[in-house]
């Protein structure tokens, strides 16, 4: 007797985390799932892969995907008992998830019509269980939909209606599959989801307690989370050896790290000074030549935040990749790692005298001081880069610049302060002062450098933590809040970031490259 082939009858069925490859798989689903509804557009989908990659799920069957949940970490606390579906995933694109929040938030669950049945809704929820455990979640909270109340609002009430489903009295697919997955019911939402016609816009707020989480000091609220920044406004000098450069740039970490300081922020190309003892005159050949000393660079600014317990952003710096040339941006954390950030938008002189590259990447980087961006000096004149960072959780921006007249420099500044507004956001700005007689191409140097807060109640007057004395050598330094940004973001007088018309703009990427 010849041995079966089980392969042939067997059907694969998975669960996992949704990929951003999936979105017009998952548009798709969505439309078949709720035809009288407004579909997921693609650009949430890829604003929850890219958020919060953890809490998105999907079941594949036998190649396909059956079905899917998205979700989002909230302190629930924080919003109205009678919030809209809108309110808590701001409009369905989630940026006001918060990693250091207490409660998981079930946003959507789908399930392909043809394939019901076969557990797909229960394999998505025990899904978002096991993240809350392995997150330390305190619950999970859900808006649930009612899709068989249509059938009876003339007999009875929204909250009759619930009780009844309860008692088993009336089945609801929704409701009656989410109590047998131990969800308890909190209240009634009126207006939840103003589309959901079957369930009259009404919905059932419910909860799944984690028997398992242990509380933690770090969930406390936090009266406030000071972050110290050190602005360098670096004199450009002439130096006659390595040894001297490293000898300043120690100065000015000394005199952050005894501030106290988290982060030290040194400006745009002021490694241009080791150019004042090389004696090259073509500037294109000029910064192939400093762009050997990467390597040196690299290791002396990590070094310094090692030994100085402190955050660098360590200006930029000319950097020779496959033979281009690029404006590259580093940050060195201070337990030794290391990050940067290209130049996107390279200025005409850059192109003209320098030949170089223009980066195709845009970072937004943990810190243990909170999610930041680098946006070297023209970058951040382009308000679609700050938008981008905001959407990834940034909280302050840094901005090395170099300028050589006060129109350069106050195009930086008000660009800055313009961003911090728009997207309630601090940043920071740093330049170069002084001059370099023996370097082609490197004119006088104007700059006061700054630190800008949003410009609502709490915050700095006039939007401004702290600024430097115009063109002197010189830091400045000042403490920003991120507790007091998270609170404004979800209370302040204004909420850029949530009132935002989705439904009449966006912003798209093409071949800019974002993580």
């Amino acid at each position: 007797m010849s041995e079966t082939d089980m392969s042939k009858y067997e059907k694969k069925i998975v669960v996992r985390n949704t990929r951003m490859e999936d979105v017009e798989e998952l548009v798709a689903l969505c439309t078949r799932c709720f035809p009288n509804m407004e579909p997921w557009k693609r650009e949430q989908l890829q604003s929850h892969i890219r958020i919060f990659p953890q809490g998105q799920f999907c079941v594949e069957y036998e190649d396909k995907i059956v079905g899917s949940c998205s979700s989002l970490i909230v302190n629930f606390d924080e919003y109205d008992d009678q919030h809209t579906w809108d309110v808590i995933t701001d409009n369905g694109y989630i940026t006001n998830h918060d990693p250091t929040g207490l409660n998981l938030y079930g946003i959507e669950v789908m399930v392909d019509p043809e394939y019901r049945r076969m557990k797909i809704g229960h394999r998505l929820y025990e899904a978002r269980r096991e993240l809350a455990r392995e997150l330390n979640l305190q619950s999970i909270i859900i808006g649930g939909r009612i899709p068989n109340y249509h059938n009876y609002k003339g007999q009875m009430t929204p909250r009759e209606y619930v009780a009844e489903v309860e008692k088993h009295n009336i089945y609801d697919p929704v409701l009656s599959f989410q109590l047998l997955e131990g969800f308890s019911i909190k209240r009634i939402n009126t207006r939840y989801l103003p589309d959901d016609q079957a369930s009259e816009a009404f919905a059932t707020l419910m909860e799944w307690n984690n028997i398992d989480y242990l509380p933690k000091s770090r969930r406390v609220y936090r009266a406030s989370f000071p972050v110290r920044i050190c602005a360098v406004q670096y004199m450009m000098k002439k130096i006659d050896s390595l040894m001297d450069f490293t000898r300043q740039v120690e100065y000015y970490v000394d005199v952050a790290a005894d501030f106290g300081s988290d982060f030290a922020l040194f400006p745009e190309l002021f490694t241009t000074q080791l150019l004042s003892f090389l004696e090259e005159k073509r500037p294109d050949q000029a910064v192939r030549r400093l762009a050997n000393y990467t390597d040196q660079y690299i290791e002396l600014f990590t070094e310094l935040a090692v030994r100085y317990n402190i955050n660098i952003v360590g200006g930029s710096h000319f950097v020779a990749e496959d033979g281009d040339v690029y404006n590259v941006a580093y940050l060195f954390r201070r337990d030794g790692t290391i990050e940067k950030q290209p130049k996107i938008h390279v200025t005409p002189n850059e192109h003209k005298w320098w030949g170089i590259t223009e980066g195709n990447k845009l970072h937004v980087f943990d810190t243990d001081c909170g999610r930041i961006a680098i946006q070297i000096s023209y970058d951040i004149e382009f308000p679609e880069l700050a938008r981008m960072a905001a959407d990834k959780g940034a909280n302050i921006i840094f901005v090395p610049f170099s300028t050589d007249d006060r129109q350069g420099y106050l195009r930086v500044r008000y660009c800055a302060q313009a961003r911090a507004i728009e997207n309630q956001v601090y940043t920071c700005i740093a330049g170069t002062v002084g001059n370099l007689t023996h370097v082609e191409n490197m004119d006088i140097q104007y700059a006061q450098s700054a630190i800008f807060s949003p410009s609502d109640f709490g915050f700095a007057r006039d939007g401004i933590v702290g600024e430097c004395d115009a063109n002197v050598d010189t830091v400045v330094v000042g403490d920003v809040d991120l507790e007091k940004l998270r609170r404004s973001r979800n209370s302040g007088s204004v909420r850029q970031l949530r009132d935002r018309r989705r439904d009449l703009y966006r912003i798209e990427l093409k071949n800019l490259k974002m993580d």
